[in-house]
């Protein structure tokens, strides 16, 4: 099943409509107990994730009435819909709130994201920042590119690959097992600097606009990395999990690598992680 440029622009408009609705209202705002932990301090799912996510899966249903809807809080309900996603003719994958934790401690530092999977491979992403109403957006074969809230667009590309010395990125290192940790850690000295802004939108943000050299990746799941991946890719970037094989959205363990381009890549594998 193709997925044109309206369709992708029909999604950005649920998207930015669930962000007007249900989350931005909100952010800063939100009530006692609108904020809990999942999994532990880092890993929060608030009031604006659930209902910003309800949003988006209602309007989806009457644009894509076909597509199977994919949402980091409905899969926390349904864990089986993980083991959909390959086989769907059109899948939409939707993180509500990228960056929850940013969100819940009042730091405009989030982003919406949603990627488009059909028949096992990614076509569409969308990075959406509700707080500066901009956009970062990619079609499969078509190229990635920059778009305001006015509607002007201009295209990415992804830095020019360098020495690892002078290179810059965004890495997830606490994610890792030992000791791939430590090890991984000690290696980033090597590095001009690295960065984590617990928000994959925003780095993914940042490799695409060509800002940063890299990023590497532990935490697989799809909402947080199949939209970037593709807009990364479309912008002339190269991306594979720490094992060299191409990353898709149905692996959702291991670590992945974005770099500019195969050989950065190779350098990032074989210096930074071992």
């Amino acid at each position: 099943m193709s997925f044109s440029r309206a369709d992708l622009d029909r999604l950005a408009a649920i998207l930015a409509e669930a962000a007007d609705a249900e989350i931005m209202p909100r952010f800063r705002s939100l009530e006692d107990g609108g904020i809990r932990e999942k999994t532990g301090a880092l890993d929060l799912v608030t009031d604006a994730d659930e209902q910003g996510e309800w949003r988006i899966r209602d309007l989806c249903a009457k644009a894509f009435p076909t597509a199977l809807f994919v949402g980091e809080e409905s899969v926390a309900r349904d864990k089986g819909l993980l083991d959909r996603i390959g086989g769907a003719d059109l899948c939409i994958i939707v993180d509500p709130i990228d960056g929850t934790s940013n969100f819940a401690w009042g730091l405009p530092l989030f982003g919406v994201m949603a990627a488009v999977v059909a028949k096992g491979e990614t076509v569409a992403g969308l990075i959406y920042d509700p707080v500066g109403r901009d956009w970062r957006k990619g079609l499969k074969g078509t190229g990635a590119w920059a778009e305001s809230a006015t509607g002007r667009t201009r295209d990415l590309a992804v830095a020019k690959p360098d020495v690892l010395s002078e290179m810059t990125g965004l890495t997830s290192w606490y994610l890792m097992p030992e000791p791939q940790r430590s090890r991984t850690v000690a290696n980033l000295t090597k590095t001009k600097a690295s960065f984590n802004y617990r928000c994959a939108a925003y780095e993914y943000r940042l490799i695409a606009d060509g800002l940063v050299h890299f990023s590497l990746h532990y935490k697989l799941m799809p909402w947080d990395h199949a939209a970037g991946v593709l807009i990364h890719a479309e912008a002339g970037g190269f991306s594979a999990l720490l094992d060299g094989r191409p990353y898709d959205a149905m692996t959702h363990e291991g670590g992945i690598i974005s770099a500019p381009d195969r050989a950065t890549y190779d350098l990032i594998r074989r210096e930074l992680v071992g």
